[in-house]
């Protein structure tokens, strides 16, 4: 009885340290969607990077780069927050030196990039190293020969923290009439907490950051915990959510990690590629698919 007890006592043991790894696992890794439009006539990848905070992903920022390039995305698209306010630059611009070298690259500001109020030195660093901010602009590009009409919202604490702009409810008007709807339409935005601005605009698809995962989950049971805006419990930490007039928002988990006092607890940063073609073409991807509704 007593050998058994302790065999009972080793294997409590080790379940407990198996789920302590699991639940402050902070690797990298990388989540995809997929999304179907008849307004995409060749298949298309984006990857959405939100989140960055200048965290360390290896030396000279390796693993964040090999698992961007092994997703050969065509486009990528920055959600805000990739520079922080506290830690230095040097992660971020290792970064997004390497991939705006390889890929088409669009950015939107965060709350931190104001935070910093070093943002007027940060969009120029970008501007020079050939990285587009869309902030408050709206954009057509082709996308492996699809019509693209892209969108990009500034942070709203723009107007705190600069005294500029012209507020995210006027922007997100104006990119209503400026956008193309005859292209694929996509919202860039840094706060998914605005969703009921976006789930109106009829943008073909949102993307935000932000909410961090809501920095604590139980997988299947507790999407987050706690997410800036939102408060306790929130509805948009992270994954896929459908609207009613047929739009879809994804929200990235982002890749901050030791920027946060909290530690992340069975939320791992991620790498976020949305797949998107017509439905014929969606089984061409491969890889996990998550899905969230509204």
């Amino acid at each position: 009885m007593k050998i058994q007890k302790k065999h009972i006592k080793y294997i409590i043991f080790t379940m407990l340290i198996a789920l302590a790894l699991l639940a402050f696992d902070v690797r990298l890794k990388t989540v995809h969607y997929t999304i179907t439009s008849d307004k995409i006539n060749t298949p298309m990848r984006i990857a959405l990077i939100t989140d960055l905070h200048s965290c360390k992903y290896g030396k000279g920022q390796k693993t964040l780069i090999d698992a961007v390039d092994k997703e050969k995305p065509d486009v990528i698209l920055l959600g805000g927050d990739i520079f922080d306010d506290v830690i230095p630059d040097d992660n971020t611009k290792t970064f997004l030196t390497a991939i705006a070298k390889r890929y088409p690259c669009y950015y939107v500001t965060g709350n931190h990039e104001y935070w910093s109020r070093r943002v007027g030195e940060m969009l120029a660093w970008l501007d020079a190293n050939g990285i587009e901010d869309i902030g408050s602009k709206t954009i057509r590009t082709a996308v492996n020969g699809n019509e693209i009409s892209l969108s990009g919202l500034n942070d709203p604490d723009e107007a705190r923290y600069t005294g500029k702009g012209d507020g995210m409810v006027t922007e997100l008007e104006r990119a209503k009439n400026e956008r193309d709807d005859t292209a694929f339409t996509m919202l860039l935005t840094h706060r998914p907490s605005f969703v009921n601005l976006y789930k109106d605009a009829g943008f073909d698809l949102v993307l935000a950051g932000h909410a961090h995962g809501g920095q604590w989950r139980i997988p299947g049971l507790l999407n987050g915990t706690f997410a800036p805006d939102e408060g306790w419990l929130p509805k948009f930490a992270g994954g896929r959510y459908s609207f009613d007039n047929c739009s879809e928002m994804i929200v990235s988990r982002g890749l901050a990690r030791e920027s946060t006092r909290v530690p992340r607890i069975f939320n791992r940063p991620e790498l976020v590629i949305i797949n998107i073609s017509r439905s014929c073409e969606a089984s061409r991807f491969s890889g996990p698919i998550q899905s969230k509704a509204l």
